[in-house]
């Protein structure tokens, strides 16, 4: 059911739609290094595909699990030998590019640079952290999403009714319960809804006319009920932990527990929640009380350490620890003005004062010059300045008052 034009392209619009930058650049051959981030069964390898269906370039599928180096040279033998010949460009592709340790990835770089090759690549990590700098800065990141349920369920009427490379020839009704059912299955993975379908029509038995009919509750036998509470009428995935996230910053326990629970009986992975706990500990309570970043640690450890179903106690203790404490997101905010300023000023100079000298160089050109020690002048730490220039007076950091803070 992959996708053979950007018209069956189901999803990420606002990237691939018509008239939408990317997709202009590949249906004029344009395209330039790039890399696809996102979540499973989002459409990277599709977009790939549909480069290659697009492109005059050759086109050369490489696998970060399969392949390596000794690969990597021969490609880019052939592709030096295509552009010297036939100037035809090597498109090539590399799945799960987040696999390649740095040394391995700085392999690509000059051949990307020099224009032998152009990258595309997919993974599902955060390049900022898995792709080597000077690669990410040569090549353009493009941000997939999960899918929405209209889109999923758009994926799946089409396998359903496609009588070529879908179920359409098969006679098969199913109720509206249990399409809600399985695109609940997918939660955004169109991968992990096309390959749930395919499972529940093969363990569907036939009726005597041929036809096969599937409700919800044949769904959630197929599937183990693993998708039951967090269908549409259950409210899905990150309704569910927003909903949850809520109630710890309104101080309301009691809503905090039975959304902890929801998301528990639903089989929600229990280090996803507790990654959540972490983050809210900083961001909505920060030093209101600087024990529950404290609090919220140990429960992910804990988590990672006893596993289910004990770990739902500590989590239950971390979630009513966290909707009890005082909230003040004065960090949170005072961290978002700043980079403000940071994008918005540029790479404004270090105050001298503030520099160190650690050449005879930098003392001679003024490093360090001025700069009071506040252990032998107390005075320093208010008189002396530590923004730059033009930023003098900003005031990040405004706590609110203690007597103030809800609990």
């Amino acid at each position: 059911m992959r996708p053979q034009s950007f018209e069956d392209f189901i999803g990420q619009d606002e990237i691939v739609g018509p008239d939408r930058p990317l997709r202009k650049a590949i249906e004029a051959d344009r395209l330039s290094s790039v890399i696809f981030w996102g979540p499973p069964g989002c459409g990277k390898t599709t977009l790939a595909h549909l480069v290659a269906r697009h492109t005059r370039a050759h086109f050369v599928s490489f696998s970060a699990v399969t392949s390596g180096i000794p690969e990597l040279r021969e490609i880019v033998r052939m592709a030096e030998h295509r552009l010297a010949t036939s100037r035809q460009k090597t498109i090539l592709f590399v799945d799960e590019i987040h696999r390649f340790n740095k040394a391995q990835q700085d392999a690509f770089l000059p051949h990307v640079e020099r224009g032998t090759i152009i990258l595309v690549g997919a993974t599902t990590e955060n390049p900022s952290f898995e792709v080597i700098a000077p690669l990410l800065s040569r090549s353009l990141v493009v941000v997939l999403h999960p899918l929405p349920d209209f889109a999923l369920g758009q994926i799946l009427d089409r396998a359903l009714s496609d009588g070529e490379r879908g179920f359409g020839k098969l006679a098969i009704v199913m109720t509206e319960a249990a399409k809600q059912r399985l695109i609940a299955y997918g939660n955004g993975d169109a991968r992990a809804l096309l390959t749930a379908l395919e499972f529940v029509v093969q363990e569907t038995p036939r009726r005597s006319d041929g036809s096969l009919h599937i409700d919800e509750g044949l769904v959630d036998a197929a599937l183990l009920k693993k998708s039951l509470r967090y269908d549409k009428t259950g409210e899905e995935h990150y309704n569910v932990i927003s909903a949850y996230i809520k109630s710890l910053r309104d101080s309301d326990p009691n809503g905090a527990l039975y959304w902890l629970a929801r998301m528990l009986e639903a089989g929600e992975d229990p280090k996803f929640i507790a990654r959540r706990m972490v983050i809210f500990a900083s961001e909505d309570i920060g030093n209101a009380d600087p024990l529950a970043i404290v609090v919220a640690t140990s429960v992910a450890q804990a988590v990672q350490f006893v596993g289910l179903p004990e770990a739902q106690i500590n989590l239950a203790q971390g979630t009513t620890y966290l909707a009890s404490r005082p909230k003040d997101n004065a960090s949170y905010i005072g961290l978002l003005e700043a980079l403000e300023d940071a994008k918005a000023h540029g790479n404004l100079g270090v105050p001298l004062h503030l520099r160190n000298a650690v050449t005879s160089l930098m003392r001679d050109l003024g490093y360090g010059k001025g700069y009071r020690y506040v252990h032998e002048d107390q005075q320093a730490k208010t008189e002396q300045t530590h923004l730059p220039e033009p930023l003098q007076g900003r005031q990040y950091y405004r706590p609110k008052d203690k007597s103030q803070s809800t609990g």
